[in-house]
């Protein structure tokens, strides 16, 4: 592998820090291995990741010796390998047009990618189990650009995930009482202790079990086991393809 300057940060304190004092700069991740997952690139060993703004602008050797003339930050990845932090087995297989949305590391992509030291990394398998099950030993995940972990720790935690704990209630008075659809077809009732009924085609129970709002998206974990979700929009409630409006509850 060629080379890197000791004076590059690394994925430290110091190297966020030089991140985020540089955030609208471009950012350069210098020589790792790198599964771009794209058809035509491939695996580059000795690699660099160039991002711009929110977009994977360039891949492969030897980037790095224009991070100066571009004015990029540059963290040495020595002993890493970097991969999309989102699978799409559709782009893998180059059946969608190249280097657009996510799940590869094809210049123009979204720059949304793990970093996973090299011991948890032996090859593509490996990594991607890695990735997927030990957030804990990920030495930085981006999101379109910008750190949302570093070292193993997560950055900026959003503070709602914790009212969606399944041992905890998350429930809008405003939203409980019962919803009807359009047909008059399913009426869904939600109740002030988390649970909700359903009503289909006059089959009272037909579904039950609890459910949690965040904001505009509701969660509903059935008695039977599965997951289903829905969407408020307004005075709407949108769920697997139905519409309803709530009527007051009796």
């Amino acid at each position: 592998m060629p080379s890197t300057s000791s004076t590059f940060p690394t994925f430290t304190a110091d190297g966020l820090a030089a991140v985020r004092a540089g955030a609208d700069r471009p950012l350069l991740l210098t020589n790792a291995t790198v599964h771009t997952l794209d058809p035509l690139i491939g695996t580059m060993r000795g690699a660099d990741v160039l991002i711009g703004g929110t977009l994977v602008v360039g891949v492969g050797p030897g980037i790095v010796t224009a991070a100066e003339d571009d004015g990029a930050v540059v963290v040495d990845a020595t002993g890493t390998t970097i991969l999309p932090a989102r699978l799409d087995a559709v782009a893998a297989l180059g059946t969608t047009p190249r280097g657009t949305g996510s799940g590869t590391l094809a210049p123009g992509a979204d720059a949304t990618l793990v970093v996973v030291p090299d011991q948890h990394a032996a090859d593509l398998p490996a990594a991607l189990h890695t990735a997927f099950t030990r957030p804990e030993l990920l030495l930085a995940v981006l999101h379109e650009g910008r750190p949302v972990r570093w070292a193993g720790e997560p950055l900026d935690t959003p503070t709602p995930a914790a009212a969606l704990q399944p041992d905890r209630l998350a429930v809008d008075p405003a939203r409980v009482g019962v919803w009807v659809d359009t047909e008059d077809f399913l009426h869904q009732e939600l109740t002030a202790d988390g649970r909700y009924d359903e009503t289909r085609g006059g089959r009272p129970h037909a579904f039950q079990g609890s459910y949690w709002i965040d904001g505009d998206r509701i969660d509903y974990l059935d008695d039977l086991g599965f997951w289903a979700f829905g969407r408020f929009a307004g005075d709407a409630l949108h769920h697997a393809g139905y519409t309803m409006h709530r009527k007051d509850a009796r």
